[in-house]
């Protein structure tokens, strides 16, 4: 199955921290990464208000894994990575891998949500996304997702500013 993965970072060597989980991904052999966005840094977004700005990117894989399996591989690869345990929802972190999207897939359970239910309303997802997958379509709009970018009012400020590996 496809997926795509919305990989950041506001903490410490935020580069660090995403090549190191794009790394860990590889050496799982779970997961094929197939395309890689480049790196974008922008405004951190909710949470508290004092935070540092993000390194977003977002990774296209294919896995043989269900998405529930995939969540539980992510969630230790962050911990492998270095996130620490956050106190607050939305606060900063050296590490966040969220599933955006998993083949045609719309999953509503209490531990996992496919497609990620705020996805169409983040520049910061979407912009990435869109360089690896613009004609890709929302399974639950139906509107692809550079057509979902354009009804975006774009971030202050979304520098692409390396690519991750």
């Amino acid at each position: 199955m496809i997926c795509y993965i919305g990989i950041g970072s506001n903490l410490g060597n935020r580069i660090g921290y995403i090549k190191k989980a794009l790394v860990l991904l590889k050496k799982t052999g779970a997961v094929h990464l197939k395309k890689i966005s480049p790196v974008y840094e922008t405004e951190p977004i909710g949470g508290p208000k004092k935070q540092s700005w993000y390194l977003n990117l977002a990774a296209k894989v294919r896995t043989d894994l269900s998405p529930e399996e995939l969540l539980i591989l992510l969630k230790g690869v962050e911990k492998r990575a270095g996130r620490k345990t956050r106190k607050k929802k939305w606060s900063a972190r050296e590490i966040d891998l969220d599933i955006l999207l998993c083949g045609k897939r719309v999953i509503f359970g209490k531990d996992l949500k496919v497609p990620h239910p705020l996805m169409h309303k983040r520049f910061f997802v979407l912009k990435p996304l869109s360089d690896i997958a613009m004609n890709l379509k929302h399974p639950v709009f139906n509107v692809s997702i550079n057509r979902l970018l354009k009804m975006l009012k774009p971030a202050t400020r979304a520098v692409a500013i390396e690519k991750a590996l």
